[in-house]
């Protein structure tokens, strides 16, 4: 679901209000070991399916920075701004919890609200409430506040 607006003007008016959720996303295997070579975080619960079948979760779950990660496609597929800024510059995080593992094959998506906007000398700085989702499952994978550094 992509939320458009006119301006950054719009966005900030929607703050503490729901922006909506994307679409569903797999997390698969190919995905997870290729994230394991990117990091070189080679965890057999990460890359060793035969393995992780016996371990703890049942089969291989992705790295909570690989869940992370996601929140970079997830927000460009939630809002869409006629007038965009010159460019947005990711500013940090504020907060992250990994709250449940993503076991191989599971399918996320991002559930997304402005918390606070402020303005800068150098522009917007926008504070996102992210939660992930897993399907079927009642608590989520994470949450997250993120923040976000709109340029004019």
């Amino acid at each position: 679901m992509v939320r458009e607006f006119a301006d950054i003007h719009e966005v900030i008016a929607t703050q503490g209000e729901p922006l909506g959720h994307t679409d569903w996303f797999t997390v698969d295997q190919e995905r997870i070991s290729l994230f394991a070579d990117a990091t070189e975080d080679h965890q057999w619960i990460h890359i060793d399916p035969e393995k992780a079948a016996s371990g703890p979760f049942g089969s291989t779950i992705a790295h909570g920075y690989l869940t992370l990660s996601l929140l970079a496609h997830f927000s460009q597929s939630f809002l869409k701004v006629r007038k965009r800024p010159s460019m947005s510059v990711n500013y940090g995080l504020d907060k992250v919890r990994f709250l449940q593992p993503v076991t191989v094959g599971s399918r996320v998506r991002d559930h997304l609200e402005l918390s606070s906007a402020k303005e800068t000398p150098k522009g917007h700085l926008l504070s996102f409430s992210h939660t992930v989702e897993i399907e079927g499952q009642e608590r989520p994978a994470l949450v997250a506040q993120t923040l976000s550094l709109w340029v004019p």
